[in-house]
């Protein structure tokens, strides 16, 4: 005799027609990462040297940051809005070859040393980082539900990869500009904007069918809710959402986020995990350096951070998809508060440092990981891109006020007293948590 359970429909992600084009969306978009991600990570390493050397100027390496955050800053919505007209594949793709464009424009000023086409090269070039972190929504709409933190934190791994080797394409690109007759620096960025159009071409080439536009197509108008919240309150969300008008504006996604706690939540969840781990991490080779620890060991340090936040991206994904997306971003709160601990108490522990520094990545990772799934998850899919792209905007936008006020806040209450701010930090997030689970 069947039972209730026996008989709940299958979701629609389960037919085999979606599973397929799940698992080719999601191989599609790690792969575009890789190498996206590469171009991207030449900007972090190269991008400050370049700029000094144009602008003939220690000030312009801070400026050429600024300028490529900025862009992606201020791309995020319009991306999303991309994304939600004309769907992933056109946003993505878009995305990747304004970058390119941006990577061109960064030859030209090397060539030229024009501090103005500098400027918006980098700014194009930001896109590219934009891009890069709009990718992990794709892999989740046609994720199954139980699969979707899963599916994200693949395509976010996949970001490793390109962090791992974009910083260290210096020399190769030292012999590209000298077989092309560049300037030395310039040839990095000829290798970051070949892998960009690279990137870009995978995506307008591969992406199909859109997974977006698919998901729209079966009609995914209403999130779905977890088996864990699946109460009076949750319930009554998940009724308010479908009074909603499903058009996709950003005021629409600003409405959906002020009335549905949990995408508020979400929202919360990823700004602060960016903010505390832009703030900490900016600080620490400073911190670090004036400790008397070496440009080595400051590496092998920043490097285990990057270990923290990517690396372990599936194994977080797969916890969240088992234990829920709620006590996975409690964890990462957990471990945010051991990890500024840990480096607020340890200047003179390189262990210490490298432990919190790696934790603080790791928290990150629970906490962007499974924000950004449940994120995913509360919101319809004609609103998704919206939220998300706000979302992205408001954590890049806050973690760069965040960084920038690291500085002034060392120099007034030293590293500790950051990492203890970094703390606090969180406890909204916990609040907010707590509010959540009463409502239930």
């Amino acid at each position: 005799m069947s039972t209730p359970s026996d008989m709940a429909p299958t979701p629609w992600q389960e037919q085999n027609r979606v599973h397929a084009v799940q698992k080719r969306t999601v191989r599609v978009l790690s792969a575009a990462q890789i190498v996206g991600g590469v171009g991207v990570g030449v900007s972090v390493s190269v991008g400050p040297l370049l700029a000094e050397s144009v602008a003939r100027s220690e000030t312009y390496a801070g400026l050429a940051r600024t300028a490529s955050t900025a862009g992606a800053a201020l791309v995020g919505i319009p991306l999303a809005l991309l994304a939600q007209r004309r769907g992933r594949r056109t946003a993505l793709g878009a995305g990747w070859l304004v970058a390119a464009a941006g990577g061109g424009l960064l030859i030209v000023s090397a060539v030229s040393r024009s501090v103005p086409l500098l400027i918006a090269g980098m700014l194009l070039f930001g896109v590219g980082s934009a891009t890069n972190q709009q990718s992990r929504y794709a892999a989740a709409d046609l994720a199954s539900p139980h699969r979707r933190a899963q599916a994200l934190s693949i395509v976010l791994w996949s970001t490793t990869i390109g962090s791992v080797i974009g910083p260290n394409l210096s020399d190769p690109g030292a012999a590209v500009a000298s077989a092309l007759h560049l300037p030395r620096l310039a040839g990095a960025f000829v290798l970051a904007t070949v892998c960009t159009a690279a990137a870009s071409v995978l995506l307008w080439g591969l992406l199909r069918p859109d997974p977006l536009v698919l998901s729209c197509q079966y009609g995914d108008t209403d999130a779905s809710v977890e088996e864990d919240t699946a109460t009076p309150a949750a319930r009554a969300e998940s009724a308010a959402r479908k009074k909603e008008p499903q058009r996709g504006t950003v005021r629409a996604g600003l409405r959906h986020l002020r009335h549905t706690p949990r995408a508020a939540f979400a929202f919360v969840t990823i700004v602060v995990a960016h903010t505390v781990m832009a703030a900490v991490m900016t600080m620490t080779p400073v911190d670090m350096s004036e400790h008397g620890h070496g440009l080595t060991v400051v590496g092998i340090t920043i490097s285990g951070h990057l270990l923290g936040m990517y690396a372990f991206s599936p194994l977080v994904g797969r916890l969240s998809d088992r234990i829920g997306h709620l006590p996975t971003v409690v964890a990462g709160q957990a471990v945010f508060l051991v990890a500024a601990a840990l480096s607020g108490m340890g200047h003179d522990s390189v262990g210490m440092m490298m432990a919190g520094l790696f934790l603080l990545g790791l928290g990150w990772s629970f906490s962007l990981v499974a924000g950004s799934a449940m994120l995913s998850e509360t919101t319809p899919a004609a609103l998704r891109p919206g939220v998300q792209g706000a979302t992205d905007t408001a954590m890049n936008v806050v973690a760069a006020v965040g960084a920038g006020l690291a500085g002034p806040l060392m120099s007034w209450i030293g590293f500790g007293g950051l990492n203890a701010i970094a703390g606090v930090m969180v406890l909204p997030v916990l609040a907010f948590w707590a509010i959540l689970v009463r409502a239930r």
